[in-house]
């Protein structure tokens, strides 16, 4: 990972001033590096003796680093990683400009990798996170929303990159094709969990430990699914006041301890992050055709890690 985060910090310059200062105050905001993780992770289960997956990761951090940069544009949170968003101190429209500078410098890093079929999988997962934040703008704000539909945004936005993080190692090692499905359906399910124990937590008061403000999917009109599980289970009452706040967008400061309660009351968040758990088995259950190693270990515990941080 130290020679991952050089190869960001050296990729991030440019003579236009603007760009690295701005891409670097995003990238040294820290956050958990989850998904270059995964990659590095991955090719060391594997045995991979390459250097290919370094650009990878680091590719998969600037794809990753530059949806960032997009979605505080279109979410209007306050607050990304425990400070302001880089849109707040600079503007959206050097944001997206960036963010647009980061996702090319993504794509040279997947060239220099030299593997066609790595750079057809991240560029693949590239066009799938776009279409996942469309499709969950379209339907902001629906009540009507189903689980189904949920889990098939959030596969897109989050799990899509997770997963092409994962198989990507086993691609430029050459590995059986049954190996790289198995690390793609790690991917995809570690993904699926890290996104829905972020929508528990966002109704959970760990603000500071999150990184973003407690209720921010609330106010931005946001149906992930604990809303989605507490609008199955309430009365008539309940479903007028979640069309009130979240399709209307009236909202009251009384409103989100509201919504809290009625989550509580359908055990809506339990049964998220239940959800999110079943996915993290089935993560580690992927990885049952590796032989055991320590990095077979540290991607169980990784699996772990995404689940435990709701407790």
């Amino acid at each position: 990972m130290k020679a991952v985060n050089a190869l960001i910090l050296e990729r991030m310059g440019s003579p236009v001033p603007l760009i690295p200062k701005l891409a670097k105050y995003l990238v040294e905001a820290g956050g958990k590096r989850v998904r270059p993780l995964v990659t590095i992770a991955a090719a060391n289960m594997i045995g991979y003796s390459g250097e290919a997956h370094l650009k990878l990761a680091a590719a998969v951090e600037f794809i990753h680093t530059a949806t960032l940069l997009h979605d505080d544009v279109v979410d209007e949170s306050d607050l990304r990683r425990g400070r302001k968003p880089a849109n707040l101190v600079w503007g959206n429209a050097p944001s997206v400009l960036v963010g647009d500078f980061l996702f090319a410098r993504a794509f040279m890093l997947m060239v220099d990798a030299g593997s066609m079929a790595a750079l057809k999988s991240l560029s693949q997962a590239s066009s799938i996170i776009a279409e996942g934040e469309v499709r969950q703008l379209a339907v902001k704000g629906d009540i009507d929303a189903t689980v189904g539909s949920y889990m098939e945004i959030i596969e897109a936005k989050t799990a899509a990159l997770f997963a092409s993080a994962a198989e990507v190692s086993a691609i430029v090692a050459g590995r059986p094709a049954e190996e790289i499905a198995a690390l793609d359906t790690y991917g995809r399910e570690l993904g699926l969990a890290f996104q829905l124990v972020d929508d528990a937590l966002d109704y959970g008061g760990l603000a500071q430990a999150l990184g973003k403000n407690t209720g921010d999917d609330f106010r931005e009109g946001k149906v992930t699914l604990p809303v989605v599980l507490a609008l199955q289970k309430g009365d008539d009452s309940e479903k007028r006041f979640w069309a009130r706040v979240m399709s209307e967008g009236e909202q009251t400061d009384a409103d989100f301890e509201t919504a809290l309660e009625l989550l509580h009351k359908h055990e809506a968040l339990k049964s998220t992050l239940a959800t999110a758990e079943d996915k993290a088995r089935t993560a580690q259950a992927a990885l049952a055709i590796f032989p055991d190693n320590e990095w077979k270990t540290a991607l169980n515990d990784l699996a772990e890690f995404v689940v435990q941080r709701a407790s």
